[in-house]
């Protein structure tokens, strides 16, 4: 089961991310996160089936954080490069992607990614707030 979606901005990237490790059901996922000018890019994908109720209401989540995400080219050979193996960094090299967070859901990386870019830039961006 995989859900793959577009959210506005960090603060909603983390929301999800902490809901995720919330359900039991859920803290096995392999989440990858990717940070983009106009927002971030959330796929999940779940270790096994959820219930219909489950899969219901984390759709129901996602949609009231984002909107359904309908993948470019590059973003779908990331992602097959992620599934097959390939290293994040091998990946980010590769195809000039900022790759968050992929594996375990963990709201840690995505704070450091947004904590050290914010430093960088001396300001926060909409899309990092």
């Amino acid at each position: 089961m995989q859900y793959l979606y577009h959210l506005a901005n960090a603060s909603l990237t983390l929301r999800f991310v902490e809901y995720l490790i919330s359900r039991p059901y859920c803290s096995q996922s392999i989440v990858t996160v990717i940070s983009q000018v106009d927002g971030w890019i959330i796929n999940i994908k779940m270790k096994s089936p959820l219930h219909p109720q489950q899969d219901g209401n984390m759709r129901a989540f996602l949609s009231e954080l984002g909107v359904v995400y309908s993948p470019s080219q590059l973003i779908n050979l990331v992602l097959t490069s992620l599934d097959t193996g390939a290293s994040v960094v091998d990946v980010m090299h590769r195809y000039q992607v900022a790759i968050v967070s992929h594996g375990l859901p963990q709201s840690s990386e995505i704070e450091a990614f947004r904590q050290h870019f914010i430093n960088g830039l001396g300001y926060c961006p909409q899309n990092l707030a």
